[in-house]
């Protein structure tokens, strides 16, 4: 599961304009901790009403995987979400605070409607962001939870510590996700573990190298995925990625 690290930036230009453009991005992984690739499309787009936002990201086998598993394609799963945010009273007392729907799927069949709202936050320049959520989860097709709520905090800082086109961005989940956690994949010493939540982030730290060579389109940086129970594995991980982005 990733969350827009892009989605506070364009929130900041939805709240100067109420008619922003559609905004989009493409950022490429390399994940040192499972040892593959990842691509993130992501797609906002604010209007009167609100704002959608969308991501899709595909995992890419290894050379080894493929052999293993048999596997014709390169991209060994995918995972996307959509959201939409319903505000029409924009300019009001309580404009900063919108409805929310969102919808989670992924090839592995798993899918999980979200409704709550959220909250956003920013500096008097907006180069400081900030979106709070709170949602009522749904799991569909498989999957439960003892407590079906999630929450989510995304947060954009532009021009870190005075530094044009360096940007720290990323986000928080944590929800409640009934699973079965693997202690230790060894097969020949298998443990596992009922869990009751999870807990997903990914701090990202880009700067726009492109703005050196006429390209301001092109960035450079990474992401650190830290993770409490996630994705069938029990307790802490830690995956270290390397990547690229461009902003279209």
């Amino acid at each position: 599961m990733k969350k827009s690290f892009f989605f506070a930036a364009a929130a900041a230009a939805l709240a100067l304009s109420q008619t922003a453009g559609a905004q989009t991005n493409i950022q490429t992984f390399y994940d040192f901790g499972r040892g593959y690739a990842t691509t993130t499309l992501e797609m906002f787009k604010g209007d009167s009403w609100g704002n959608t936002f969308f991501f899709v990201d595909h995992y890419y086998a290894t050379a080894d995987q493929r052999a293993d598993q048999g596997c014709a394609s390169a991209i060994n799963g995918s995972y996307f979400e959509i959201e939409r945010n319903i505000n029409f009273w924009q300019d009001s007392a309580l404009g900063a605070l919108s409805a929310m729907v969102e919808y989670d799927g992924s090839t592995w069949g798993a899918g999980i409607f979200c409704v709550g709202a959220s909250y956003f936050l920013h500096s008097d320049d907006f180069k400081n962001t900030y979106t709070l959520a709170l949602l009522y989860d749904q799991h569909i097709g498989y999957g439960s939870a003892n407590v079906p709520v999630k929450f989510s905090g995304v947060w954009g800082m532009q021009d870190l510590l005075g530094v044009k086109g360096l940007r720290f961005s990323g986000f928080i989940d944590i929800w409640g996700n009934n699973q079965t956690c693997v202690i230790n994949a060894d097969p020949l010493n298998y443990e596992a573990k009922d869990t009751k939540f999870s807990i997903l982030t990914e701090p990202q730290l880009w700067y726009n190298v492109g703005q050196h060579f006429g390209c301001e389109n092109l960035h450079i940086g990474g992401e650190v995925e830290l993770s409490f129970n996630f994705a069938g594995h029990y307790g802490f991980m830690c995956n270290p990625c390397l990547g690229a982005k461009w902003i279209f």
